[in-house]
């Protein structure tokens, strides 16, 4: 009993409650339920415009003796409907006006049903057989389209008011002349009342009525999921690259820990210099304004030449080519992006003054290729999709490198060579064999991609330049 009554409950108030919900979910959740309404109103101008062609065109029913009330009702709900789709996309319709509605709705019905015993000139029981009564269906159907039970069951509760109306008018119409009847084929054949039967057509109403209510309360608590999950997936394309978020939401599978493939990539390790002391003396605002222009030049740099951000770690940024999706040119484009994100952040030293900051921004950035491990690490309750292997440690030492090179762009010859394979056409600056790198314990051969004056700039690759494969 308690749980009827709490599901009796939750279908009145419309569903689930929204509290808790984000305000951002409960917008997406009105945008959805105000389309549904435009679209109910296009149904709805839709039937009337077919019914007044179907009623133009068909056959007059013989037997008319009175005032035919059809075309006005049918004109006059066709100006209701239509202003009431013009409003839709105007404003979002109020509760009280979708009551209204489904009061007309109802009200046309009901009065073309009342009319017919005015038209043809016979007693009121002669409307209770009407097959228009079967229009009530689609009013009831049309409320379901807004994923709210609360308009179903008004506009099912509305019907079957109007219906009983109908027929205790019918019943109590001429009281001298009793025209209940309990013999079928009366009823059939005569204008005569079958209370049974005005009870099963009742009952079908509030059957319909009630069964579209739960599956609309349940089908409502979906939605709210639904809109709740959409957006956490909207948001975890922000956290993450397009197609990792894809392959975490699309997954058939719970994604585990230990989860994870090899790829031959390339690894880019992004920091700025000084940044740590130099934001001491910042504003909290001032240091994420910076951040905020610098990570946002930077990563249009990055996708724009084929890599994806793995994580922001501070000021620095780690990226990867060819991980999350094969490439032919990983090791290039990787490259690519090292001068320009270079010589772009010398081009905005200006926007990143207007940011705040106080002097001359410089970054240091390394490129590092080899055989990488992309997947899931992490415990059952926190996991985290990353790439890990030699060329991730690589890519941070020789970035650490740049301070005592003298440098501002740095990778090395292994990695360099393999990027000429695949293409890369920038010239070579600088070459420094057997280099000591701290962290690693044998000499490397450095390859500087950008020293202290700045590079020439470094025009975004083509797909008949950067990509010779034509693969991306």
């Amino acid at each position: 009993m308690a749980f009827l009554l709490n599901t009796v409950r939750y279908i009145l108030r419309g569903g689930p409650p929204e509290t808790g919900l984000p305000d951002r979910v409960r917008a997406e959740i009105r945008a959805r339920e105000a389309s549904s309404e435009q679209l109910i109103g296009w149904v709805q101008l839709g039937l009337v415009l077919f019914f007044a062609t179907l009623y133009a065109i068909a056959p007059r029913a013989e037997g008319t003796a009175g005032f035919n009330f059809v075309p006005f009702a049918l004109a006059a709900y066709f100006l209701f409907t239509v202003t009431r789709l013009l409003l839709s996309y105007r404003f979002e319709l109020p509760q009280w006006y979708l009551l209204i509605s489904i009061g007309v709705d109802m009200a046309l019905l009901v009065g073309l049903i009342f009319s017919f015993h005015i038209q043809y000139g016979q007693h009121p029981t002669f409307y209770l057989k009407t097959p228009t009564l079967m229009y009530v269906f689609i009013f009831i159907g049309l409320r379901a389209l807004r994923f709210d039970p609360r308009f179903v069951l008004t506009t099912g509760l509305v019907a079957v008011a109007g219906w009983l109306g109908l027929v205790f008018y019918a019943v109590l119409a001429d009281m001298d002349h009793m025209r209940v009847t309990r013999n079928y084929v009366d009823y059939l054949t005569g204008n005569t009342i079958l209370i049974g039967a005005e009870l099963d057509k009742t009952m079908v109403i509030l059957s319909v009525t009630v069964i579209l209510s739960v599956a609309l309360y349940r089908g409502r608590s979906m939605l709210f999921e639904a809109s709740r999950d959409q957006a956490a997936a909207m948001d975890l394309r922000r956290f993450f690259a397009p197609e990792v978020a894809a392959s975490i939401t699309g997954a058939d599978t719970e994604l585990q820990a230990g989860e994870g493939s090899q790829r031959e990539a390339a690894i880019l390790y992004a920091d700025i210099r000084a940044f740590t002391s130099t934001s001491a003396a910042l504003s909290p605002e001032t240091v994420l304004a910076v951040l905020a222009e610098y990570q946002n030049m930077a990563v249009e740099v990055i996708n724009d030449e084929g890599g994806r951000v793995d994580k922001f770690l501070g000021d620095g940024i780690l990226a990867t080519f060819g991980a999350v999706h094969a490439s032919g040119t990983y090791a290039a484009d990787a490259l690519r992006t090292a001068q320009r994100l270079v010589n772009c952040t010398e081009a905005e030293q200006g926007r990143f003054k207007a940011a705040g900051w106080p002097g001359h921004l410089e970054i240091g950035v390394a490129v590092a290729a080899g055989p990488v491990t992309v997947g899931v690490i992490g415990s059952k309750h926190r996991l985290e999709f990353t790439v890990i292997g030699d060329a991730v440690n690589r890519a941070a030492k020789l970035e650490d490198a740049n301070k005592v090179q003298q440098s501002r762009a740095l990778t090395d010859r292994v990695t360099y060579d393999l990027a000429c394979a695949q293409g890369l056409g920038n010239p070579l600056v600088e070459a420094r064999p057997g280099a000591q790198v701290a962290g690693i314990d044998t000499p490397v051969d450095l390859i500087v991609l950008a020293g202290k004056t700045p590079l020439p700039p470094v025009p975004p690759s083509s797909p008949a330049a950067a990509h010779p494969s034509g693969k991306s």
